[in-house]
């Protein structure tokens, strides 16, 4: 029940999101926007989207032109004119500067950024992820629902971005017993990032990496041997009871899914960050670096250590278990 509230393989939600990327196609006549592309990534790329998840769009630019806020405050003013949007935030000041808007239509959000390379390839990397077994699909969707109903699903408020929730699914999957997945050097032995300018791919080269991927995931599928027949729920629970100690373990150790284990923080340059969340594809990178202070890990760790004995009590009652695990929308569907 709580899969057919999140999941959108609906066509209709497919179309809906196409019609508002096509319209994305007004700034094209735009000066500042010669030879500019319209990409998409994020979680409608990497097939790990809800119903009322964001579309998240790159604007791709030659790579002389460097000035990506005067950009973005032009494809703000045509949006505007068009009539089609309407302006929900602009962040000039960013790491990744980002303009965020609706549809007026079906109010449907998006985070419009410009050349955002490193969103493109980390899209796709997850998106081949996905074949190696379908449980992570339905692990991402209830975590991100899960932190989202626990507000910690938001990097300008200082908790984690939807990108860091996934790799924690990964780091799951891969210490669990027995393993679901590898470790990631397994899959692809490099730093996408730093290998390739910046992730800045040809055709050729991404060709490439997706090949070298899906045969050491049809490698790894074809030798695995002792297989988890654990069930989603049974992932669930020791998802928390993994991460309820995650202050702890964050103390003096990196999340990386790149070796599949946990890290010593002394060998980080960013040791003194709360958390650490390695970017396997632009390693040694803080995928978490939003969580800034001590005390925005303390909402995460607590929402872990909270929910992980919620799932334990035996008298807990259904509706106050729901409620703590899903958003206001999705409880008051199931808790007909």
């Amino acid at each position: 029940m709580v899969y057919n509230q999140l999941y959108s393989d609906n066509g209709l939600d497919f179309y809906k999101n196409m019609l508002i990327f096509r319209n994305l196609y007004v700034l094209y006549p735009m000066n500042s926007l010669t030879d500019a592309s319209v990409e998409l990534f994020g979680s409608f790329v990497s097939n790990l989207y809800t119903r009322w998840g964001d579309l998240d769009i790159s604007v791709q630019l030659p790579d002389d032109q460097v000035y990506l806020s005067t950009a973005l405050r032009d494809i703000k003013g045509a949006l505007q004119r068009r009539g089609i949007f309407h302006i929900v935030d602009f962040i000039p000041g960013a790491r990744v500067p980002i303009l965020a808007v609706a549809s007026n239509r079906n109010n449907i959000h998006c985070d419009i950024s410009i050349n955002n390379w490193k969103g493109l390839i980390n899209s796709k990397f997850l998106s081949w992820i996905t074949q190696i077994d379908g449980r992570f699909r339905d692990m991402v969707l209830l975590i991100k629902e899960w932190a989202k109903s626990r507000n910690i699903n938001s990097p300008k408020d200082g908790t984690l971005n939807s990108y860091s929730l996934s790799l924690l699914v990964i780091f799951h999957f891969q210490t669990c017993e027995p393993a679901i997945f590898p470790p990631l050097k397994e899959i692809y032995a490099g730093n996408i990032v730093k290998d390739f300018r910046g992730g800045r791919l040809t055709v050729t080269e991404e060709r490439n990496i997706h090949e070298t991927c899906n045969s050491n995931i049809e490698r790894f599928r074809r030798n695995l041997t002792n297989v988890n027949k654990s069930s989603v729920s049974e992932l669930f629970v020791s998802f928390f009871q993994k991460f309820s100690t995650i202050k702890t373990m964050a103390s003096d150790r990196v999340i990386c899914t790149y070796s599949g284990q946990w890290e010593p923080k002394r060998n980080y340059f960013r040791r003194s960050t709360p958390i650490l969340i390695e970017d396997p594809i632009d390693r040694p990178e803080n995928a978490a670096r939003a969580v800034m202070y001590t005390s925005h890990l303390d909402k995460i760790s607590e929402a872990c250590e909270g929910t992980y004995q919620k799932l334990l009590s035996v008298g807990c009652d259904k509706t106050s278990l729901i409620s703590s695990l899903v958003s206001r929308e999705v409880s008051s569907k199931i808790l007909i």
